[in-house]
């Protein structure tokens, strides 16, 4: 695994970890083959640098993916749209080695949410493919202080 691109002891970056381990929707963007941009809420899994992704396996997504690996992800603005996470990544389809070792987080994220009927299993067995995201590049603005800062990363 890669080093971590987010510093956890500075509070712009702390806070971005915050969000992004906490937020259950973020838009992940990907390229159609004649060049249209293609993006989707998804349910994902932040483990720094990378982001676990689950799909089913002949989404639209997918097939981007086997042409052209490059994403975005971007989480929805908050704080009156001066909270803004965008992050650039490298998508990696059916890693299912390095997606086990993430899954237990996602497990924990989500189980709550598919309730006591659905549980995630049976949810994972609909969204079988696994898309593993290495984040490149962060880019994040938060309000510190009264003041908007702005992060890039690296």
């Amino acid at each position: 695994m890669a080093e971590p691109l987010l510093d956890g002891n500075r509070p712009d970056d702390a806070h971005t970890v915050a969000r992004l381990t906490a937020e259950s929707v973020i838009w992940l963007g990907t390229t159609c083959p004649d060049g249209r941009p293609h993006h989707v809420p998804v349910w994902f899994c932040w483990h720094d640098p990378e982001v676990l992704i689950f799909t089913m396996p002949a989404a639209q997504k997918v097939r981007n993916l086997r042409g052209n690996p490059q994403v975005a992800l971007t989480l929805d603005s908050a704080d009156d749209g001066q909270d803004i996470v965008l992050a650039e990544g490298r998508a990696r389809l059916g890693a299912a080695a390095a997606a086990e070792q993430i899954a237990p987080l996602f497990t924990s994220k989500y189980q709550a949410m598919l309730g006591t009927e659905f549980n995630l299993e049976q949810w994972r067995n609909t969204f079988s493919t696994p898309v593993l995201v290495t984040v490149s590049r962060i880019v994040a603005w938060t309000r510190q202080d009264g003041q908007l800062q702005y992060r890039s990363v690296p």
